[in-house]
């Protein structure tokens, strides 16, 4: 069996979206996905993401206004959503109100509907991203993806291997074949390969 991927991921980044709507498609395996407060620093033009989403046969994107927007609030629900086990549906329907609906998550509504949609209560949901050991969850998750080789999202790492960019999800997936069943995505950075791949398939 293929071992497990850490996916590290961050609302604001559109890159991070595409890549969230087709990992659970294409890795062997399973994927931990793990928010952190890393956007991708490429800039990559709008009309080039525009064009890979319709290469993907994805909604047509809708940019949030503003964009970037601050994703800090929505980052720390997603780091509560993931301390319950709902990382996933959490990040997936958060992702799709900002780059499908194009609404920007600095809006709490915005962020609450998309709890709700994984049935996530509004007050518990308000008050775990208040929690400071949320917050200091969501700060050490980021110190540990720069030293896992994850310097902007989106990222996935498998055992020694850190692959950064949207275009990385095949190279990652073959990666997962070749890697022990017990490889970990906890390893020193020192010892981890990086692998950047870009915003287009590889």
């Amino acid at each position: 069996m293929p071992p497990t991927a850490a996916f590290y991921f961050d609302l604001a980044s559109p890159l991070a979206y595409l890549t969230a709507e087709r990992i659970l498609h294409v890795l062997p395996g399973p994927a931990e996905w793990r928010p952190v407060l890393v956007r991708e620093q490429h800039g990559v033009p709008r009309a080039e993401i525009e064009r890979r989403a319709r290469e993907l046969e994805l909604q047509p994107l809708r940019w949030p206004e503003p964009f970037p927007f601050d994703s800090s609030l929505a980052m720390r629900v997603a780091t509560y959503a993931a301390s319950i086990g709902r990382a996933v549906p959490f990040a997936q329907a958060a992702f799709r109100q900002a780059f499908a609906g194009g609404h920007s998550l600095e809006n709490p509504d915005f962020v609450l509907i998309a709890a709700a949609a994984c049935e996530m209560h509004p007050a518990a949901v308000l008050r775990g991203a208040e929690l400071r050991s949320t917050a200091e969850r969501l700060a050490a998750t980021t110190e540990a993806a720069a030293r896992a080789g994850v310097t902007e999202v989106p990222g996935v790492v498998v055992g020694e291997h850190a692959f950064v960019g949207e275009g990385m999800l095949e190279r990652t997936a073959e990666r997962m074949r070749e890697e022990p069943a017990d490889g970990t995505a906890d390893t020193p950075a020192d010892a981890l390969t990086v692998e950047w791949t870009g915003s287009r398939s590889t």
